[in-house]
């Protein structure tokens, strides 16, 4: 993809900043019940009054929330007035409180020629109220008369925890950032904010009692450069919340009726608590704040006494900033390795008589005691735990909750063990993934691939019967900061995303709609152009499909823009102008081209959408493989090793096919006895997430798919850059030869090399197009 210009088509504010203009309650979250009417619309202007009962101090907080919101979009400040109650006021926007609304979160938007009523049964369902008819007003309508279509609104949400996380431990960030992180949230109806504190490159948040923790395990020496490296940047970095900003934060969330949910990340994840307190560690250290990504051997010695007291200590702490029912606990990425040489733990082991079993260790079973044992005293205390999947691999009490993060199997497993399930699978959920396939115009991400649109397809019940769907109260995104360093890039990672996952979190399903989501994509965007928000513009881009069709042996290209630009396009990988050919109808394609397409609007053309479609003797036909990808990077199966596709430079996107458990071997049915001496495939490379190339083709023919002999044997050495990073070419001819069947074996990487963070580990092999001439 070639970025040319990031296009604002839509987002250009409004010329004209008085007289009057629409508002649509088609917003973000769709509301469940919209029902209009031919009435005379009501006349928001800056002679309406916001009205609320004056003996209700929340909602006239609420009130005083609205006035501020339409200010922002029209530059006028609506005053407010308490009325008591039976009062009414003409042409205002009433705030009431309706017991006959069933959710304590509904509410009920009416509207009339005479004014609007926004009911709830709670303070609450009033605020979600207000922030419908709040994005239903344009973005920026400065000293505009607003006209408030009539009818009504009824709306309540689908699940009742709606969350959001965001990760301070590798990366911090200010206190007034936070806060507008919050404001983000609230724009979205969320009610969750998932604050992850601790991590083993940063403790963040002040503990009186244990002052080192955030002296000492608050600041890392230096901070690695790139992905997995060797190079550091030698620079101090760190910083803190103290109690009272927490508590700030606490109060500042609870008047947007979101609760914070804190994290205190145990017994992995603890570096920067053993960097303070090394006895706290199975070895005693030294120990530093770790200046690396990733998961490390170093956790808290379980089988030490201080242990759990340090733990009760923190959280004792920790309950006194946060009222939350729930308080996570973590318990993800805990290795044994430490605990399995420790004579505390061993002698813990054997003293609580924790066995191993066929799938447990007994230092699972270390694990589970130690995370039954904090579970037990916060709920002596009131509150509740959420951990990550793993705590199901040891024996955690009913009222546990599950934060399905592995994929959603954690969760379907919890809900069906009873548990209550928040559903936060990386598939859908890992905000820290890349946007878009073509990463080279991408800030530095974690790895993964995540567009908006797989975000919206996620349905968190999917395969549980009603019971267990009763089990699953919510769906979170998460957002961890390894290479997110600044308040800019957690704007352009969450957003607009997050979009999609409040219509997941809010919307019923049958009313889900990808197309018309984006329609209503469209005004929200103006919000973040006013608001100066660093919006992604991945979804300007074109979508675009290329699906073969193995019958016609064609490649079908079908283009899309979220607006409906005029999308003009190229063969010869020359960049898209007006002059170009206007794309009209889907595209078929049977020869070998360089495809380029691009939406031109007035602003400027979108990046330009490349791909290479490649024909050969392979192409579309008959493959098997005789080891199946790993599941997660299967994908379309082994026909996309010949579907005419090239793979980009992102091991990611559903061109590659990923391989682990050794050598990758394919045989293809050419269908007819057919002259070859060449064959050819490439391999995306990329050592810092552990995959290799190819270190050698086999080629053997057959006549009848059963008896195959050599034709070539090609080697290829291994890599040993452990940053290297790219496409990799391999071929290999051999004398002119007719055959119909051609197997095709590409060597795996042995090893990660020496220096790699998994060196000696087996790397993964991505492959795609295997071709034959």
């Amino acid at each position: 993809m070639r970025t040319l210009f990031l296009p604002f088509v839509a987002l250009a504010f409004a010329a004209c900043t008085s007289g009057e203009q629409q508002a649509s309650y088609s917003v973000i979250p769709l509301p469940q019940e919209v029902s209009l009417t031919q009435a005379e619309p009501f006349k928001l202007n800056k002679g309406s009054v916001i009205a609320y009962p004056a003996d209700n101090a929340l909602l006239k907080r609420n009130a005083e929330f609205l006035s501020e919101y339409i200010a922002q979009s029209t530059g006028y400040n609506l005053p407010i007035k308490g009325i008591a109650e039976g009062e009414s006021v003409n042409k205002a926007i009433t705030l009431a409180l309706s017991p006959d609304i069933a959710n304590k979160e509904g509410y009920e938007l009416t509207t009339t020629a005479d004014g609007v009523r926004i009911a709830g049964q709670t303070e609450n369902g009033v605020f979600y109220g207000i922030q419908t008819l709040r994005k239903s007003i344009p973005a920026v309508a400065q000293e505009a008369t607003i006209l408030l279509p009539a009818g009504e609104v009824k709306d309540e949400p689908r699940f009742a925890y709606r969350g959001m996380h965001l990760d301070v431990g590798r990366h911090f960030f200010p206190l007034d950032f936070v806060k507008k992180y919050i404001d983000l949230l609230a724009l979205h109806n969320m009610n969750t904010f998932h604050w992850h504190l601790t991590e083993d490159q940063g403790w963040r948040i002040e503990i009186k009692k244990y002052p080192r923790l955030t002296e000492i395990g608050s600041v890392r020496n230096r901070t690695v450069i790139g992905k997995n490296t060797e190079e550091y940047d030698e620079t101090p970095y760190g910083g803190f919340y103290t109690q009272e900003e927490a508590r700030e934060i606490v109060k500042y969330a609870a008047e947007r009726y979101i609760t914070v949910i804190p994290e205190v990340d145990l017994p992995g994840h603890m570096l920067a608590a053993l960097a303070a307190y090394p006895e706290l560690g199975c070895t005693g250290g030294p120990y530093e704040v770790c200046p690396r990504w990733g998961v490390f051997e170093d956790v808290l010695c379980i089988g030490n006494e201080k242990t759990i007291p340090f733990l009760e200590d923190v959280l004792t702490e920790i309950l006194d900033i946060f009222p939350s029912k729930y308080i996570h606990i973590g318990g993800d990425e805990a290795p044994r390795t430490r605990w399995e040489k420790c004579p505390k733990c061993q002698a813990l082991i054997r003293q609580k008589g924790l066995k191993s079993d066929k799938e447990h260790t007994a230092e699972d079973r270390l694990q589970s005691y130690c995370m039954t044992t904090i579970e037990q005293f916060l709920n002596s205390k009131g509150r509740q735990i959420i951990g990550w999947d793993e705590i199901l691999e040891g024996d955690v009490a009913p009222n546990a909750t599950v934060m399905s993060w592995r994929g959603s199997a954690g969760g379907i497993k919890a809900a069906q063990m009873g548990h209550d399930v928040i559903m936060t699978p990386n598939s859908h959920c890992y905000f820290d993934y890349y946007q878009s396939s073509h990463t080279e115009n991408e800030p530095l991400s974690i790895g993964g691939y995540l567009p908006i649109e797989k975000v919206y397809s996620l349905e968190p019940t999917e395969s549980l019967n009603d019971e267990q769907k009763k089990h699953i109260i919510g769906v979170q995104a998460n957002l961890w900061t390894e290479y997110i360093a600044s308040t800019e890039h957690v704007e352009y990672m969450v957003l607009p995303r997050m979009d999609a996952l409040a219509e997941v979190q809010w919307t019923r399903p049958e009313k889900k709609d990808y197309k018309d989501f984006t329609s209503r994509l469209l005004p929200l965007l103006k919000f973040y152009q006013r608001d100066s928000l660093n919006y992604s513009k991945q979804v300007f881009d074109l979508k675009a499909d290329f699906t073969p069709d193995t019958l016609k042996k064609v490649i079908t290209v079908s283009l899309s823009a979220i607006d409906d630009a005029p999308i003009y396009y190229t063969l010869d990988g020359s960049t898209p102008t007006t002059a170009s050919t206007l794309y009209t109808a889907p595209i078929d394609i049977t020869t070998t081209v360089d495809f380029c397409a691009a939406a031109i609007r007035p602003e400027g053309p979108s990046n330009v959408t490349e791909q290479k479609l490649f024909f050969n003797k392979a192409t579309m036909k008959p493959i098997t493989l005789a080891t199946p990808p790993v599941p997660r990077y299967a994908y379309n199966g082994a026909p996309a090793l010949v579907d005419g596709i090239k793979g980009k430079e992102s091991y990611f996107s559903s061109a590659w096919l990923g391989f682990y458990y050794g050598d990758l071997t394919a045989t293809i049915d050419l269908r007819e006895p057919t002259d070859i001496q060449r064959v050819f495939t490439s391999a995306c490379v990329d050592l810092p997430n552990w995959i290799m190339g190819c270190t050698g083709l086999v080629v053997s023919v057959s006549d009848d798919g059963k008896n195959f002999r050599q034709v070539a044997d090609k080697s290829y050495p291994a890599e040993t850059s452990i940053g290297k990073r790219g496409i990799e070419d391999y071929e290999v001819t051999f004398e002119p030869t007719k055959a119909r069947y051609v197997k095709v074996v590409v060597k795996h990487s042995p090893a990660l090399p020496k220096g790699h963070d998994g060196a000696g580990r087996r790397p993964y092999i991505f492959v795609d197009e295997i071709g034959i001439e």
